[in-house]
């Protein structure tokens, strides 16, 4: 295995471990051929160094997104492809905001974070549409996560 796979691997791994509870569902939807991973943290939970190494400004009232979108490959954890990734988010009030992806690459590893500002106790449901390169399926997550400054 590369080390461009395992540092994103280990980058995904470690925002799951960051803000999936034990029991909690594993924050990926299957579409067939396709598997799309997400999650949304706050950016104040990451490491320094995590932070410094991917441009991302940590704060308690920064949020996150990341999306990665794996081709199923038999006898492997997937490979990832490159997509067109659109998110977007609303608070409980039908405040929405559009959040600007940006792609990471490392070797063959591809995933997507945006940012954004939260307030406390802000609950955000996440829209996020991803149409994988050579496909004409738009694939589509919702999900929300709750946000807490203090």
């Amino acid at each position: 295995m590369n080390n461009n796979y395992i540092s994103m691997s280990w980058l995904l791994g470690l925002i799951l471990a960051v803000i999936t509870p034990l029991g909690h569902a594993d924050n990926s939807k299957d579409f067939g051929q396709y598997v799309v991973h997400y999650n949304a943290l706050s950016t104040a939970l990451l490491a320094p160094q995590v932070a410094r190494e991917y441009h991302i400004t940590r704060s308690k009232n920064r949020g996150m997104v990341n999306i990665t979108v794996l081709r199923k490959v038999l006898g492997s954890p997937g490979q990832p492809v490159h997509a067109v990734t659109r998110v977007s988010a609303m608070n409980l009030t039908g405040q929405g905001r559009k959040i600007r992806m940006r792609e990471v690459r490392e070797g063959n590893a591809i995933y997507y974070i945006g940012e954004f500002r939260v307030t406390n106790e802000e609950t955000l449901k996440f829209d996020v549409r991803v149409r994988p390169q050579g496909s004409q399926d738009h694939l589509q997550v919702e999900f929300s996560q709750d946000f807490y400054t203090q």
